[in-house]
């Protein structure tokens, strides 16, 4: 394995099945601007395109995305954060929406086709994260992590993890599923946020993407392995075909799928909420099969 550091981003080039490992990690005071950082991880050549950030309804809170030192993992790590104790509140920085609020990364069209996720290909997204204690997610929707359909049927994300705000008082952690827009929605698995409070997690989530694709997470703690959360299936659309909709409505078929992290949340129940981090670390994006090898 050869390790090549471009401009704070851990560009890992592995041998085994010959596909670039695209690593993302903060590299603290001294390194390149967060968000050129990330940037030249998810989408180089764009102009900050991989950041969907509140920055300009909130000008005096600078970056919503910063670098901090975690002392568990005794490293530099991505604070994410969302604001509504400021007025107006942090907003909707991609369609100006108010009764929501953004901060994410992602990539996007103009990502390299390698951080893509296509037909008869199979991705794998590995990421840890710290749900700090007492964070309080909204009884709508609290994204932290999305899979998105591009072109087509790309309105609600394929594959979800949400915080969710229990009406008996235990929050859970959501994998929320939606084949298409008339499908409705799956749960497939709920634990208690508890669990991921306080405490570093690390996600490995695997895609084979196809109209008959496959789909596995497991989430386990980064201190001893303990698993989370782990789901499987083996058979699953995990893009969305052309069809129309029973109003009539024709979707083409999706491109590419693509992954974000961050908070998405809603402000519907704004007066039981609060600022809110969550942090970041070690984000790799990985080609386990490339479409090619398919043929």
């Amino acid at each position: 394995m050869k390790n090549i550091n471009f401009y704070g981003v851990a560009l890992i080039l592995t041998s085994f099945a010959g596909h670039a490992q695209v690593t993302l990690n903060a590299d603290g005071p001294g390194g390149m601007g967060t968000y050129e950082l990330i940037t030249n991880a998810l989408a180089p050549g764009t102009a900050n395109g991989a950041i969907e950030a509140p920055d300009a309804i909130h000008p005096s809170f600078g970056r919503h995305i910063t670098e901090v030192f975690d002392k568990d993992l005794n490293k530099f790590v991505f604070e994410f954060n969302l604001h509504v104790s400021n007025t107006p509140p942090d907003n909707e920085p991609v369609k100006g929406k108010t009764d929501r609020q953004r901060v994410e990364i992602k990539t996007f069209e103009a990502s390299p086709d390698n951080l893509k996720g296509t037909t008869g290909e199979t991705v794998q997204y590995k990421w840890r994260f710290k749900v700090p204690v007492g964070f309080k997610p909204t009884k709508n929707f609290t994204h932290i992590h999305q899979i998105k359909a591009v072109n087509g049927d790309e309105s609600n994300p394929l594959f979800t993890l949400t915080l969710r705000k229990m009406p008996n008082g235990v929050n859970k952690l959501e994998l929320i599923y939606v084949k298409d827009a008339a499908s409705g929605t799956t749960k497939y698995q709920n634990p208690d946020m508890s669990l991921f409070e306080g405490i570093w997690v690390e996600a490995t989530e695997t895609i084979k993407i196809g109209l008959q694709g496959t789909y596995a997470i497991t989430i386990k703690k980064v201190s001893d392995g303990t698993v989370l959360m782990d789901y499987s299936n083996p058979n699953i659309q995990t893009i969305r075909m052309a069809y129309t909709s029973k109003n009539g409505t024709n979707y083409a078929a999706n491109s590419f799928i693509r992954p974000k992290w961050g908070i998405y949340r809603s402000l519907k129940d704004i007066d039981d909420m609060k600022d809110e981090t969550i942090r970041f670390s070690d984000i790799s994006i990985q080609e386990l099969t490339a479409v090619s090898e398919k043929k």
